[in-house]
């Protein structure tokens, strides 16, 4: 028998969608049902009927729950082929465009970026491959406040640490006893905040967004939401990663499709 009846599904996935388009279907109802079962536990509950009503007059216990409800999965350097996209491709693409411009700053923006994995090697792969005279700021943010405040204090397991190259672990972390810190001067370049990809966000003129294996949780209209947010604040000409499972196919996105001999990207085109 399953752990919430039929009315109070539908009552919890309405509510997890429609403060943040993440969608819950039969088929992964078990991993809402035992993220109820955590906060159950945690609050001293005893039905899911009370947490109900709880987490639906509560902002605060809101965000609780979606920050558990939230699936963290990440590593440094996922998905070589994107980083080698970034390196070869989008970099130099984007520092000619620049020069053209007379501008030598770039913003990249990491949404979803769970703890903090991602925009740290966006940062090192910047700092390493941008020419001299350049400078960069890198931006991650996600639901998750307890994912946000491991990021923000940048340490991580040795284990956590595997997969970083050598050179960069010398370089850019610090060794911890059990682990390893990001050094200061790679974190000062690397910004966190809270943000919900349900509404729009503050920044502006974005040059590269990384949005991986986020879009995968939306149903097809919270996707179309989340790619024309994101549309609206990059740059003329800037670059979007998602997911490797994911795919703006038949969506009306003005993005159009930029395949690379390392890898695969989407580029913002001005001109539709």
């Amino acid at each position: 028998m399953a752990f919430l009846s039929e009315d109070l599904f539908e009552k919890f996935r309405t509510l997890v969608y429609e403060a943040s388009g993440i969608s819950f279907t039969e088929t992964n109802r078990a991993v809402l049902e035992s993220r109820v079962k955590d906060r159950l536990r945690t609050r001293g509950i005893s039905t899911p009927e009370e947490y109900y009503r709880e987490v639906s007059s509560s902002e605060e216990e809101l965000r609780e729950f979606l920050d558990v409800v939230t699936t963290n999965l990440t590593r440094f350097f996922r998905n070589q082929g994107h980083w080698e996209t970034f390196r070869h491709a989008v970099i130099p693409d984007l520092v000619e465009r620049k020069r053209a411009q007379g501008v030598r700053s770039l913003l990249v923006w990491s949404a979803g970026c769970s703890t903090g994995e991602e925009p740290y090697t966006i940062a090192m792969v910047l700092s390493e491959h941008l020419p001299p005279g350049f400078s960069f700021l890198v931006v991650g943010s996600d639901i998750s406040l307890s994912s946000l405040l491991v990021a923000k204090e940048g340490f991580y397991t040795d284990a956590r640490v595997e997969g970083v190259p050598e050179h960069y672990l010398a370089k850019y972390f610090e060794k911890k006893e059990n682990g390893y810190r990001v050094r200061d001067e790679l974190r000062t370049r690397v910004q966190f905040d809270y943000h919900n990809l349900k509404h729009q966000s503050d920044l502006r003129d974005v040059d590269v967004v990384f949005c991986r294996n986020v879009l995968i949780y939306f149903d097809e209209a919270a996707q179309k939401a989340t790619i024309q947010g994101l549309w609206n604040v990059m740059a003329p000409y800037s670059y979007l990663f998602i997911g490797h499972s994911e795919s703006l196919f038949g969506m009306n996105t003005g993005f159009e499709f930029v395949k690379t001999e390392w890898g695969t990207v989407y580029r913002k085109n001005v001109t539709q």
